[in-house]
């Protein structure tokens, strides 16, 4: 840590034979950087040494399977001894730069497919997790004693490769949560049916870990506080696994919730509120005397100095924190928290592009998983760049051109910045989207952009200025089909509700619905809008990442918007909507339609300066996406500018 901080964050804390420097984590968060085979690559390195030099604690790296055939995605492996050198390469680096490193290690049991790793799953009892559809096949006592075993050969390994120590990963529904929870053990014998039989495996695991890896071996255990599921484990059974695991030598536990059937506790999106699990912790840490960490949406170290304050828990680990700004503690140290990026919990890069087995990326850190190509440095000739848009692709290609030492301005023809973005923020449960705005804001203003407000880019000024370059980033549109009726008096976007530009009368036709129909429908619902839904798909909010649209259809249904699908609008009028359904005709009155048709590139200014200047096109401008990609393409833009 750079500078000394009396926030008790900051205070060390000794455990399991090793001394942490402040009381900061990363929790494990599956990356899929690593190859194939488990080995450790320069870019999953690189990720976890960026962290390292931000000033965290300890980092708990993800998931080190203990079995090839226990893999639930390309995670790191070192279930063998040819995996050692890769991740000695690793743990090296993350000690050197000043922070305690901790190999997660785990089987996925039944939460893994036949697809990925060549075999039939395997878990407690023959019961499909539901959230993956395959059977397993029971375990055989033989089988699991010789599971027992590689978790103690796992640990091993990662003493050998100088891990400090290894976290136990007993939550989220993977094997060994699957034999603690009634949930998913049906089993009669020693292994099954009551708690003392259900914790026998994960006993034996640290047992032998104890006894492979010696007493000064750091042994923590992640366990889900309630799996969120009918019939799965709830606090107060937790609090007594918590007191075997105690007295068997675990030195730390860190306290989850969720199983792959409840993904919204493992990973909560933006719907649920921060520090939303804390309580959890407590009870643990009431019949306990070992130390426990806390986490769950934990995205601000104020949020944790209050944590830690209150006795809640020991430690704070904050995961998908460390994604949008692994230099958050030293920032924090330093007394510049408004220049921490924080998460918006919109699970784009982190939780969704993972569901497809593909390496991780954050929306507000355009960098995250790219640490290794070390794309940015400082510019050798400093130019005169134009940025025409103030959203976020816009305000990123910005933000990195001036940090690389260029002369920019910004160009936004509304009155504020934000673009498209902002309007997203308005919905229930979307407000946090304001924050990565005014944290990317201030970054403008602190780095000396001249942003000009309510001034549409022209010609003109593109002559007059003479910039050695315009990035051009105007966003999207809405889209308007040739439906006959559909520039009448009553027709609305959706844009135009959210950011308070028009009235929205008692009845409302929302046309289509994806993610910005639907969610602009319950914004509209929140108002007591009488409002339907029309989409011409099967099903609604499918472009919507998957643990925010379970909450999503959840609110739809409890404001009783109705839903209308396999629904094809034929013609908008003064008084309402024509649509075709299963081949019949008919009339939904409205007195408001609006417009979520899906967006257009609005880029009629990059012909206009086609031949004038250099150009270059990014984000929604260049082609609808999200703002995933929006960011990742202003970042480079402003880098190679």
């Amino acid at each position: 840590m750079k500078t000394a901080n009396p926030s008790p964050l900051f205070s060390p804390l000794a455990i399991g034979g090793i001394t942490i420097k402040n009381r900061l984590a990363v929790s494990p968060m599956v990356t899929v950087y690593c190859d194939t085979d488990g080995m450790a690559t320069e870019r999953f390195i690189a990720y976890h040494e960026t962290k390292a030099k931000g000033g965290w604690g300890m980092i708990i790296v993800e998931d080190y399977a203990v079995d090839p055939l226990g893999r639930g995605f390309w995670t790191p492996g070192l279930w063998k001894d040819e995996q050692i050198a890769s991740h000695a390469r690793l743990t090296e680096r993350v000690r050197r730069a000043g922070s305690a490193i901790i190999a997660q290690i785990y089987h996925a049991g039944r939460q893994t497919s036949a697809g990925l790793i060549g075999a039939q799953p395997v878990s407690a009892s023959p019961l499909p997790c539901p959230a993956m559809g395959e059977i397993p096949r029971e375990l055989s006592v033989a089988e699991i004693e010789k599971i027992v075993s590689q978790f103690g050969d796992t640990a091993l390994r990662a003493r050998q490769a100088g891990f400090d120590g290894v976290e136990v990963h007993g939550a989220h529904g993977y094997l060994i949560a699957q034999f603690m929870s009634s949930y998913s053990n049906k089993r009669s014998d020693a292994y099954g049916g009551p708690l003392e039989n259900r914790l026998r495996f994960p006993l034996d695991i640290i047992a032998d870990i104890r006894k492979k890896c010696g007493s000064d071996f750091l042994i923590g255990f992640r366990i889900s506080g309630d799996e969120k599921v009918p019939g799965g484990r709830a606090i107060e059974e937790t609090k007594a696994v918590a007191i075997r695991l105690e007295k068997q030598g675990v030195d730390l536990l860190h306290v989850s919730a969720g199983t792959y059937e409840s993904p919204w506790a493992i990973v909560p999106p933006m719907n649920i509120p921060p520090g939303w699990i804390v309580d959890y912790a407590a009870e643990v840490k009431k019949v306990v005397s070992l130390p426990v960490m806390t986490v769950g949406r934990i995205n601000d170290p104020f949020l944790a100095e209050s944590i830690l304050r209150s006795g809640k828990a020991d430690l704070i680990a904050m995961g998908r924190a460390s994604l949008a700004d692994p230099d958050l503690p030293d920032k924090f140290a330093e007394g510049r928290s408004e220049d921490i990026r924080r998460c918006i919990g919109c699970q784009q890069g982190c939780r969704e592009i993972l569901r497809r087995n593909e390496p991780i990326r954050c929306l507000v850190n355009p960098t995250c998983g790219y640490e290794y190509r070390r794309e940015f440095k400082k510019a050798e000739v400093p130019r005169k760049i134009t940025v025409v848009g103030g959203g976020p692709a816009g305000m990123e290609a910005a933000r990195t051109a001036a940090l690389a030492g260029h002369d920019v301005t910004l160009y936004e023809k509304a009155d504020r910045l934000g673009g498209q973005f902002a309007a997203a923020a308005v919905p229930p449960a979307k407000g946090e989207l304001a924050t990565y705005l005014a944290w990317a804001a201030r970054q403008v203003e602190k780095l000396g952009v001249a942003v000009k407000l309510k001034t549409p880019y022209t010609k003109e000024i593109c002559r007059s200025e003479n910039p050695s370059l315009v990035i051009i980033a105007t966003g999207a549109c809405c889209a308007r089909p040739p439906i006959p009726g559909i520039d009448g008096p009553s027709v609305v976007s959706a844009e135009e509700v959210l950011t308070g530009r028009v009235s929205v009368k008692r009845k409302v036709v929302i046309a289509g619905g994806g993610m910005i129909g639907c969610e602009t429908a319950t914004y509209l619902g929140s108002l007591s809008r009488q409002v339907t839904i029309l989409e011409m798909l099967p099903t609604i909010a499918a472009d919507e990442e998957s643990t925010r649209r379970f909450f999503l259809l959840q609110m739809i249904d409890d404001q009783r918007i109705r839903v209308l699908t396999e629904a094809k609008i034929t013609g908008i009028t003064e008084t309402g909507v024509r649509i075709e359904q299963n081949a019949e005709l008919f009339d939904i009155a409205a007195d408001t339609v609006v417009l979520a048709l899906g967006m257009e590139p609005e880029n009629a200014l990059a012909k206009e300066l086609e031949g004038m200047v250099p150009l270059k096109i990014i984000g929604d401008a260049l082609k609808s996406r999200n703002a995933l990609e929006a960011i990742r393409e202003g970042f480079l833009a402003g880098a190679q500018a």
